[in-house]
């Protein structure tokens, strides 16, 4: 195991910068998820820790040696990507014990080794079958092997779940949590998806544009989270966000008063309102709505509602006796709204 340190790092393809200046450090052992939308440098800082990608600037440390001039295969890192990238020609077994042969290491030491990965996988069953008989699951396992294998200090996934459909993508997030608790192997996964990022990571860094917005847990996050970007981000459904002014202790907007806790904002100031769809319900008074949606998932009903002009998502728990254009009053839990300056986008409060 080791901790990495990112050291002012800056990246640019000709006079295209792509990273400015980034700098964070990850401890011995923890799950770091790297999450933006496409095109944020994420994936770029990762094939960078990994030596795929030259630095322009900044030390990359992995247990506190600079590593910038290393290359890859002497980094101690294993990484896993998109694409399984097995050699169609090997075996399950063979293709796990790959790296290894390559490093010269004795057959009992690679038969061990695969054989305990297999045993961790559940992929014991497939270990002299071809990758064409596999399917994307087994072979995303199968690449996961072949790094478990190595015993590296730092695993990276560069968006490993990306071409799994939705129900495996759920289990082959548990299955990389539950190995990662069970080997305590430092790792840096990177993912545009915000519920991955969410359910996996002991910290996630926020990036856009080249930048880090904000670093945290999941639910510090999700609870607070420091800007406008990271609000509208971070959960799903997305945050409900519109503009409005502070009088007299809520906010008005659309046409209604928001509530608000006190002290949150200056009177007068412009603000952007913030409420998420699960702190939002329906009572016999509130702010006056009409639904445009119904959308029942079994457990909870998400409900798209027009207020004044703006359409907003709403998330009840259980079922709800509403049909579309029908007219019902929102209640608003003021504890949990966010209050971000309109200009600049930053928290208040």
């Amino acid at each position: 195991m080791a901790t990495v340190s990112f050291r002012d790092i800056h990246k640019a393809y000709g006079k295209v910068k792509v990273i400015h200046g980034i700098g964070f450090d990850i401890a011995d052992g923890e799950f770091v998820v790297l999450v933006g939308p496409s095109g944020c440098g994420k994936s770029t800082l990762l094939r960078m820790l990994a030596g795929l990608e030259d630095i322009t600037g900044g030390e990359i440390a992995i247990d506190g040696k600079v590593v910038n001039d290393l290359d890859s295969k002497d980094r101690d890192i294993a990484m896993v990507f998109q694409s399984y990238a097995l050699y169609p020609h090997m075996t399950v077994r063979e293709n796990m014990g790959f790296s290894l042969k390559l490093r010269k290491a004795d057959a009992g030491t690679i038969s061990k080794r695969v054989a305990d990965a297999a045993r961790i996988l559940n992929l014991d069953p497939y270990l002299d079958r071809y990758p064409r008989e596999l399917s994307g699951g087994q072979r995303q396992r199968v690449a996961m092997g072949r790094a478990i294998v190595r015993d590296p200090k730092v695993f990276l996934f560069d968006e490993p779940l990306s071409n799994l459909d939705a129900k495996l993508r759920v289990a082959m997030r548990a299955e990389i949590k539950a190995l990662h608790q069970r080997l305590k192997t430092t790792t840096v996964y990177v993912t545009h998806d915000q519920i991955e990022a969410m359910t996996m990571a002991d910290r996630i860094v926020v990036m856009h544009d080249g930048i880090i917005e904000q670093i945290g847990t999941p639910l510090e996050l999700f609870d607070r989270p420091g800007n406008l970007f990271v609000a509208q981000f971070i959960g799903s459904p997305a945050m409900n966000v519109f503009p409005g002014t502070v009088r007299g202790g809520a906010v008005e907007a659309l046409g209604a008063r928001w509530p608000l806790v006190p002290g949150l904002a200056e009177e007068g100031a412009s603000v952007q309102y913030g409420i998420r769809p699960t702190d939002l319900g329906l009572g016999s008074e509130g702010i006056a709505a009409q639904v445009v949606v119904v959308e029942p998932t079994g457990a909870e009903t998400e409900l798209v509602v027009d207020v004044g002009g703006q359409s907003l998502i709403v998330v009840l728990h259980g079922r709800a006796s509403v049909q579309p254009g029908d007219s019902v009053a929102l209640s608003v839990q003021a504890p949990r709204a966010h209050v971000f300056d309109a200009a600049s986008g930053r928290r208040l409060g």
